[in-house]
This record gives structure tokens, sequence and C-alpha cells, in this order.
């Protein structure tokens, strides 16, 4: 079973999105079985609390039910626990490995850099302070990076 993080700043916007999308694309193709997936913040701000509801707007047009509930990363179990890390920018990707130990630091990587039409320095910009069209542009980045890294599991190429 490969297990997924997907980490933003406050675990209410991006990442728990990227885990409805992941999930989602995974079980339309009979696949869920092989995945754990979670989602969690770099900062403790919204623990405990449902997605944004802008998130989940976004997600309920496109037929996906976001479930989880912020959480922090904790240390060093996320590290040992979860076979890729997906930081959604460059911060939160900075964030891990300064948190993580050396040995773990190959796993995290920025979510984008499995967009088609990013690179491997591209990030999912924060969409917490705009309106509902950030979260739209939002959902298409994270559909199609989660597409392309569900498909190079599949593919046995990570």
């Amino acid at each position: 079973m490969t297990k997924l993080l997907f980490v933003c700043m406050g675990n209410i916007c991006r990442s728990p999105l990227a885990e409805g999308i992941f999930l989602h694309l995974a079980k339309e193709r009979g696949q869920q079985d092989h995945y754990s997936i979670d989602s969690a913040g770099i900062g403790d701000w919204h623990v405990g609390h449902a997605p944004d509801p802008r998130s989940e707007a976004v997600a309920n047009v496109h037929g996906i039910k976001l479930v989880c509930r912020a959480r922090q990363v904790s240390t060093p179990e996320d590290f040992e626990e979860f076979d890729l890390l997906l930081a959604m920018d460059r911060q939160n990707q900075r964030d891990l490995l300064h948190l993580s130990p050396p040995e773990h630091h190959g796993k995290i990587r920025l979510m984008r850099s499995f967009d088609p039409q990013g690179d491997s320095d591209s990030e999912v910009p924060d969409p917490y302070y705009g309106g509902p069209k950030g979260f739209d542009h939002v959902y298409e980045m994270l559909h199609r990076s989660c597409k392309t890294l569900l498909d190079m599991l599949e593919k046995g190429d990570l």
C-alpha cells in the first residue's frame, strides 16, 4: 500500500482538496485499496476544523465529498509512515524539510511537480484570501497533478 500525505499551511483549503481529488480518482479506477491518503497542515491554527466551505463547494461541484478534519504534521511519525509528502508550495516544502529527519528528505515533493502544465518548481497558490475563482483554479491544478501522480504510481514510475 502506498501512503501519501498532502500538506499545506493550515490543512483547510489546498491539502484537503488534494486528498479528496486523489481519493476520488483512485476510486473511479477501482484502486482505492492500494492507497492510504491523508492531509495535514504545517501550522496548528485550524486543528479539528472542517475544510474551508469554498474548498467543499468546489469539490461538491465535481462530485467529491471532503471528509477530513484539519490536523498538524507530526514529527517524526508522519515522515516515517508516509511514502510521499506532497507540499503545496515552496514554503511548505522548506518547512517539511526543516521538520523531517534527513533520511526522509527524498519523500518530500512539490505537488505541482506532477502537473503537466507546471514544472518541478511550480506551486499551488493559497486561495484562502481570495474568492471562489481562486478555488476553481486550485481545483484544476490539483486535479491535473493528482491524475498524473496516480498514473505514475500505477505504472511504478515513482
